[in-house]
């Protein structure tokens, strides 16, 4: 089979809009430190909100980021995320969140980053890529349940904002 032919037998990756969610981070990271397993950091979910068009509440406090960085090159750092959170709808549905995903960040956008004075950084001079997946006991919400979704993140300065799409 060709290359052409194999593609047209592949289903194309579609995806639609589901929400955006704003955790708020609280007290700022938690440095664990430099284990032998990489730097390890720790960042505490205070609240947040959750807005789309089929899905909005809040973001309930108690979860976290637990998040290990490294280099992925001279002039960049690379991350990764081991998230928890749990949303709450506004008609009162639990929904839990986990979600892994990628970060790289050159070193001059890190250090505006630690600059409390420092402007917004425009998310287009970093990368920040989540996997989320739900878990629901509502029925009215339960097809959260059966989908794959990414995000595109940007630091702000209450937390990070994540606009979320469903994989179709």
């Amino acid at each position: 089979m060709t290359g052409d032919a194999a593609e047209k037998g592949r289903a194309a990756l579609r995806s639609a809009y589901l929400c955006t969610v704003e955790f708020e981070v609280g007290g700022g990271l938690v440095g664990i430190g430099a284990t032998p397993f990489g730097d390890r950091r720790l960042g505490f979910i205070t609240g947040g909100r959750v807005f789309g068009p089929r899905l909005s509440g809040e973001v309930l406090p108690g979860g976290g980021n637990w998040s290990q960085g490294g280099r992925l090159s001279a002039d960049s750092a690379v991350g990764t995320f081991d998230a928890r959170s749990v949303w709450r709808t506004q008609d009162g549905a639990l929904i839990q969140l986990s979600y892994t995903g990628r970060s790289v960040v050159p070193d001059d956008v890190r250090a505006l980053f630690a600059d409390p004075s420092a402007p917004d950084v425009d998310p287009s001079r970093y990368y920040l890529r989540i996997a989320p997946v739900f878990e629901t006991a509502s029925e009215r919400y339960g097809w959260l349940n059966g989908i794959l979704a990414v995000g595109v993140g940007e630091r702000t300065g209450f937390g990070v904002r994540h606009v979320i799409h469903e994989i179709l």
